[in-house]
Parts: C-alpha cells; sequence; structure tokens
C-alpha cells in the first residue's frame, strides 16, 4: 500500500518552487497554454489550472489579476512560439522563397497531422472570445495580419504581381486547412498545401512551375 509519504510526494507542490525550479507564474502559464489548448478556454476553470499547476489560488491571482488577463498571456505566448519557429524556418531560406514557402506549409502540414493537434489556437481564441475588445482575441488578429504581411513578402520574392492578394489567398488556404485539418485531413496534407500555394501563385505570375 502505498505510504503517506509517497503520497505527499505525488500531490501537486504548493508553495515557492526550489531554486531553480519554474516559478509560480511560469507553472501557471505552463498549466493554462496545455488545457486552454486542449481543452478550450471557457471549458478550463481557474480551479483547474490552480491544481493542475500546484499552486495556491491566491498565488494565481498574484500572478495574474484575472482569468482573462491570463487568457491574454497565453495568447501572447502562443504568439511569441509560433513567431519562434517562423524566423527558425526563415533564417534557413533566407535566400530562396520558394524553398521557405514549401518549408512553411510542410511544417503548418505537420502540425495539423499531430495526435496532439486540437486548432489552429489563434482560430480558436477568435472563435471563444467573442468579444472585440478581449485583448487575447487581439492577439488573435494580430498574428492573422502578420501571417498575411509574411507571405506578402514571400510573396513578392517570388515575383508576385499583387503580393498583398496572393499572400490574402495563402492565408485563405492556410486557415482552411487548419480547420479542416480537425475533421479529415489529406493523405499528405503538405502536397496538397503547397500544390495549392502554388496554383495561387500561377495566376499572378504565369511563368511559375
Amino acid at each position: 500500500m502505498t505510504g503517506t509519504a509517497d503520497m505527499a510526494a505525488a500531490r501537486p507542490r504548493r508553495g515557492a518552487p526550489p531554486k531553480g525550479a519554474a516559478s509560480a507564474r511560469e507553472r501557471i502559464l505552463a498549466t493554462a497554454n496545455e488545457l486552454f489548448y486542449r481543452e478550450g478556454i471557457h471549458a478550463t476553470g481557474v480551479d483547474t489550472v490552480v491544481e493542475r499547476s500546484g499552486v495556491s489560488k491566491t498565488s494565481l491571482y498574484r500572478a495574474f489579476r484575472s482569468k482573462d488577463e491570463l487568457i491574454a498571456a497565453f495568447a501572447i505566448e502562443r504568439d511569441r512560439s509560433f513567431w519562434a519557429w517562423w524566423d527558425r524556418i526563415e533564417e534557413r531560406h533566407a535566400e530562396d522563397p520558394r524553398a521557405l514557402l514549401e518549408a512553411l506549409l510542410r511544417r503548418i502540414a505537420k502540425l495539423i497531422g499531430h495526435p496532439e493537434y486540437r486548432g489552429c489556437p489563434f482560430l480558436n481564441l477568435a472563435t471563444e472570445l467573442t468579444d472585440p475588445d478581449h485583448p487575447g482575441r487581439i492577439v488573435a488578429q494580430a498574428n492573422k495580419a502578420q501571417m498575411r504581411r509574411r507571405l506578402a513578402i514571400v510573396a513578392a520574392g517570388l515575383g508576385a504581381s499583387d503580393p498583398a492578394r496572393v499572400a490574402s489567398q495563402w492565408a485563405l488556404l492556410i486557415n482552411g486547412a487548419m480547420v479542416t485539418g480537425l475533421v479529415e485531413a489529406p493523405a499528405d496534407p503538405g502536397d496538397e498545401l503547397v500544390e495549392a500555394a502554388m496554383n495561387v501563385l500561377g495566376s499572378f505570375r504565369p511563368d511559375v512551375d
């Protein structure tokens, strides 16, 4: 039978973390990051975040004044992570916009095909947060606007006659794939996305391969 000491060790640790361990704020945000994405924002209560993170409710409200503030921090962290991986891909293909586009699309397709994929976090935020002034929704909208701007730079590098329109249509393809991937994904979504994106580009650059 499990002893008292073992049971105590198995419970989430409360209070100040040992030196070098994650702070209460970091633990709360990491837990919210996981739960908000996997379970949904409205389905995840503050009490659940407290229980899973192993901190007190007082510590949570010391770090985040409200659930809305925690949601905003979640959105900001997801946005930071998204652009971090985008930047890494850009660095590897800085001189080749075609290779950059393909790498981005194949990476997105890989994310969609992951067993733990629960949709685009920014589209999810926009769906769950109906208040247009909610800071989490604002972050989500800014993420999508920034994606279109970055795609327009890629389109310009590929010689598109109207980079903004190409970027807008590429964004529709990407966002559509992120949504439909929850229900039914193609056998090879990477190939599908690349082919569709190049077809769009061909309408604005007839000599494209």
